[in-house]
C-alpha cells in the first residue's frame, strides 16, 4: 500500500506553541484596557482631571499650603517690623521701565507731606529716586519657625529703601508681610477645625445610624440642642471661657476647638442618615456572620460607601472654619494680637473713617475670598471624581 502526499502541504510551515493551554486567554485580551486595571484612586485621578476649574483650585491652594510653611522667607519683612515714618502709607507699583529704558524690577521712593487743612499724610512718587528690588538678599533677621536663626529673604527693598506692595497700617507695618503670616494661622485653623469636626461626627453619627435604638435617641436630642442655640451668642460664652492671660498659642487650640465642635452636628446627621440605609445590605450582614465589629464594619464597609459626600463635606467645611475664625477675630472674640491671622488684619477696618481714608486695609479680605472659592471649586471636583455612580 503506498502513501501518497499533497504536494502543496509539504512546504507549509508548521509551529508548536510551548505555552500550556489557557482557555481564558480571549476574556483576557478583552478586559485588557487600562480602565479595567486601573486602581479606585487612578480612576479618581482621571475623572478629576477633567474638571480644569477644580484642577487649578487644587494647584493653587497646594501651593498657599506650601507657602506657609516658607513664609519668613517669601516676606520682605518680619511680621513686627515697623516703619514710623511711612504710616498708612499707600500700595507702591513695581516698575520695568523708567522713561523708555528698561530698569528691571524697581519701586519710586516716596516722600511724605502733612496735610494742614485735614491732618492726612500724603505720599508722592519721586521719580528720581529710582529703588530697584533685590532678589535672593539678605534682609531683616529672623526665627524661622521661631528655632533657625536667618536673615535670607526671597525679595527685599533697595538699600536704605521702601517696598510696600499692599500699603502700610496705622504703625507703619508692612500689609503684603503681615497677609503672608497671617495666612499660616488662619489656613491650618481650617485644617484643625476639620479634623475635630471629623472626628466627632463620623464616630456619633456612624454609631448613631448604625447601632440605632436609645444610643441613636439621645444623640438627636443633643444634636437638636446644639443647633437650637444661636450661634453669636454660644460664640460669646465659648471665647469668655478662655482666659485672657493664656498664651497664644492656647487661644489659637482654643478657637480650633471651639470651631471643631460647633460644626460636627450637620456632619453627624449625614453620616447617620446613609448609615441607616447601608447597614441593610448584604454584605453588611455578611461581615457581622464573620464576626467582625462595629468598629470595622463602619471604618471599612460603611464608611468607604459615601466617601464622595465626605469629601465634599471636608472642602465645605474648611472654608467654613476659616471664614468662621475671620467673624469671630474681626469681632474681637476670637484670636487677638500678637497672633496675626487675616480676622486680625482686618480689625484695623472697622471704621468707615478708616475705610474711606484707607482702603488698602481691607486687602486681607482678598485672600479669604480666593480661599474660600478655590475650596468650593476643589470640592465639586473631588466629589464627582469620587462619585461610584458616575
Amino acid at each position: 500500500m503506498t502513501t501518497t502526499t499533497d504536494p502543496r502541504t509539504d512546504d507549509l510551515p508548521h509551529y508548536v506553541r510551548d505555552t500550556p493551554f489557557d482557555p481564558y486567554a480571549d476574556d483576557k485580551i478583552l478586559t485588557s484596557s487600562p480602565l479595567d486595571q486601573a486602581s479606585q484612586l487612578r480612576l479618581m485621578w482621571w475623572r478629576f482631571k477633567r474638571h480644569r476649574l477644580a484642577l487649578i483650585s487644587g494647584i493653587a491652594l497646594l501651593a498657599a499650603y506650601l507657602m506657609i510653611v516658607i513664609v519668613e522667607f517669601l516676606a520682605p519683612y518680619t511680621v513686627h517690623t515697623r516703619n514710623i515714618d511711612f504710616i498708612f502709607a499707600p500700595p507702591q507699583r513695581v516698575h520695568l521701565f523708567h522713561e523708555g529704558d528698561f530698569v528691571g524690577p524697581f519701586v519710586y521712593g516716596q516722600k511724605m507731606t502733612l496735610d494742614m487743612q485735614t491732618l492726612r499724610r500724603v505720599y508722592d512718587n519721586d521719580p528720581a529716586d529710582i529703588q530697584r528690588l533685590r532678589f535672593f538678599c539678605r534682609g531683616e533677621a529672623y526665627k524661622f519657625w521661631g528655632v533657625v536663626d536667618s536673615n535670607l529673604h526671597f525679595v527685599c527693598p533697595a538699600e536704605n529703601g521702601q517696598m510696600f506692595l499692599l500699603g502700610t497700617d496705622r504703625l507703619g507695618r508692612d500689609i503684603f508681610t503681615r497677609i503672608l503670616y497671617g495666612a499660616r494661622i488662619s489656613l491650618t485653623i481650617g485644617l484643625l477645625g476639620v479634623m475635630t469636626s471629623f472626628v466627632l461626627g463620623i464616630v456619633i453619627g456612624g454609631l448613631a445610624g448604625y447601632w440605632g435604638g436609645w444610643f441613636d435617641l439621645i444623640v438627636q436630642r443633643m444634636i437638636e440642642v446644639l443647633q437650637s442655640i444661636p450661634t453669636i451668642p454660644l460664640w460669646l460664652a465659648l471665647a469668655a471661657i478662655m482666659p485672657v492671660d493664656w498664651s497664644p498659642l492656647f487661644v489659637y487650640l482654643g478657637i480650633t476647638f471651639i470651631l471643631g465642635l460647633l460644626d460636627w452636628t450637620g456632619l453627624a446627621r449625614a453620616v447617620r442618615s446613609k448609615l441607616l440605609a447601608l447597614r441593610e445590605e448584604d454584605y453588611v450582614l455578611a461581615a457581622q456572620l464573620m464576626g467582625a465589629g462595629s468598629a470595622r464594619i463602619i471604618g471599612r464597609h460603611l464608611v468607604p460607601g459615601f466617601m464622595s459626600h465626605l469629601i465634599a463635606s471636608a472642602t465645605l467645611t474648611i472654608p467654613g472654619m476659616i471664614l468662621g475664625e475671620t467673624t469671630l477675630s474681626f469681632l474681637g472674640l476670637g484670636l487677638r494680637a500678637p497672633i496675626t491671622s487675616w480676622g486680625v488684619l482686618l480689625t484695623e477696618a472697622r471704621t468707615v473713617s478708616v475705610l474711606a481714608l484707607y482702603p488698602w486695609l481691607l486687602f486681607p479680605v482678598l485672600p479669604v475670598i480666593f480661599v474660600i472659592l478655590a475650596f468650593n471649586f476643589l470640592g465639586d471636583g473631588l466629589r464627582d471624581a469620587a462619585d461610584p455612580y458616575k
